[in-house]
């Protein structure tokens, strides 16, 4: 045993000594402290500029930047309302509209929720109530804002507007700001539906729907005006629309959003054995070849058995990647508990499955054992390669083979999905540690686990006397590459005492 550790402990020198080591170690931390800036710099800027030409005089331009604005409104209010329900705040003003969670909020009472000072006197509002930690409130910007229609252009007819629009969707000038979008409601507008619309890119077609909505409000008002009817009822008419009482679980608490959260940290755990195994045990495998071309290999086995040197390179990498696995890990709870956004938001639900301790018990098992069970085939393959050239051969199919379901099962996961491909990934020994981390979060009977586990515990201890095998009878072997022949012949000959 002290020959082992003599071995694990060179061999975890010699991997942190790799400046790729400590590039990737630091990524996962580096991605924690530029995803918030990221995500800010992603965001869009500036809102849409809109250009709105009214010539009907029936006020179409003014309704359309009101319904922009209480669509804005809105959101802000169901925004407001969810942050409320997450953080339990109903309590700070139980009458107020963003207090209830419970149905489509209305034109009225969006109207409502403006007059009363919007999001700010809101926010003024919970302040004193939000305990230490608790993310503030953060209203979404406008994503719309009303651009004054130019004197030449408003005198221009119609048929000439095309010509001179150009200039204000694509302006040469570096310092004028684009429009976006142009509306051109004509004089004859009521007795002919047709509006123009200008953009400098494909519209949005929330955009789209939103026009056609107030459009269609008002055609209907002054059709109901022509039949006889006031022209203030007709807009009553019109606007009139259905109050919904909206039954929605809490954030978090919906189904596949529940199943989503529960299932990043198994999901999470699974993506970091695959990443670990790939890197950790490419180093494993460099170092190995390295010894052999170089003649190393004699030197070390006149101090330690082929066994000790097998058994001491396993312990070493398995410690390299539970290293990093830490690193990260650690770097993730950080993320959780001592930041406040989004990602912090997301985090911490996701760390719900550690308050079990046999989903922490499966999680370790599988991730030490199935680190194990793929850490031998790239001990095998740089026993028998005598160059990274003759490693690579053997090692991209065994890494297809590896990686290929892997990547459709997270998918599936994460989709999801279950059925009958998930279940044999979880009963194949070399799939079995990623199916069982992955189905950790969406739900996987005991008794599979226990089964799979002993199948992978069997399936570690066969290679290990196998590829063992493999390991000793080609450590010293010199020459041409061995056949498919010769390395299964190498694995069922037994080791010379």
């Amino acid at each position: 045993m002290k020959n082992i550790l003599i071995v694990a402990a060179r061999e975890f020198r010699q991997i942190a000594g790799m400046r790729s080591f400590w590039l990737t170690l630091l990524i996962l931390p580096l991605a924690f402290a530029i995803a918030p800036l990221a995500q800010r710099f992603m965001e869009k800027d500036e809102p849409d500029r809109l250009m709105i030409i009214d010539r009907s005089g029936s006020g179409v331009a003014e309704a359309m930047a009101e319904r922009l604005s209480l669509d804005h409104q809105r959101a802000v209010l169901n925004d407001l309302s969810r942050y409320v329900q997450r953080h339990k705040l109903e309590r700070a003003a139980p009458q107020a509209l963003w207090a209830s969670h419970d149905r489509w909020f209305t034109d009225a009472e969006v109207r409502q929720f403006a007059a009363e000072g919007g999001a700010q006197a809101a926010i003024a509002t919970l302040r004193p109530r939000l305990e230490k930690g608790t993310p503030q409130f953060d209203p979404a910007k406008p994503e719309y804002q009303l651009v004054r229609v130019p004197t030449d252009v408003a005198a221009l007819p119609d048929g000439q507007l095309d010509q001179r629009l150009q200039a204000v969707l694509r302006p040469t000038d570096e310092a004028a700001k684009p429009v976006d979008y142009v509306v051109l409601i004509p004089a004859e507008f009521g007795r002919s539906p047709l509006v123009r619309l200008w953009s400098n890119r494909a519209p949005s077609p929330r955009f789209i729907a939103t026009v056609q909505d107030v459009l269609t409000r008002d055609l209907r008002a002054q059709y109901l005006a022509e039949r006889g009817l006031a022209r203030g009822e007709a807009e009553t008419a019109a606007a009139l629309t259905p109050a919904l009482a909206i039954s929605q679980p809490p954030p978090g608490g919906g189904v596949r959003e529940a199943m989503l959260v529960r299932s990043i940290l198994p999901l999470a755990a699974a993506y970091l054995l695959m990443m670990s195994l790939m890197l950790s045990g490419s180093w494993m495998l460099q170092g190995t070849v390295e010894e052999r071309s170089n003649k190393l290999l004699e030197t070390v086995l006149a101090c330690v058995s082929p066994e000790e040197l097998m058994y001491g390179k396993l312990l070493g990498i398995v410690a390299v990647g539970l290293t990093m696995i830490a690193v990260w890990v650690g770097c993730g709870a950080v993320a959780a508990y001592a930041t406040q956004g989004a990602i912090a938001d997301l985090i911490r639900p996701a760390l719900d499955p550690l308050t079990s301790f046999g989903t922490v018990a499966a999680m370790i098992y599988f991730f030490i054992v199935g680190y194990v069970a793929i850490a031998v085939f790239f001990l095998a393959v740089g026993a028998v390669s005598e160059s990274m050239n003759d490693a690579q051969g053997y090692l991209m199919p065994i890494i297809l083979v590896i990686l290929l379901p892997i990547t459709l099962l997270i998918q599936s996961v994460l989709e999801g999905g279950g059925g009958v491909g998930i279940t044999v990934l979880t009963w194949v020994p070399i799939w079995t540690p990623f199916a069982v981390l992955a189905r950790l979060g969406t739900g996987i009977p005991a008794w599979e686990v226990i089964g799979a586990g002993l199948l992978l515990a069997a399936f570690v201890a066969l290679e290990l006397i196998l590829l063992g095998r493999l390991f000793r009878a080609s450590l010293l072997a010199q020459g041409q590459r061995p056949s498919l022949g010769e390395v299964v012949a190498r694995m069922r000959r037994a080791p010379q005492s």
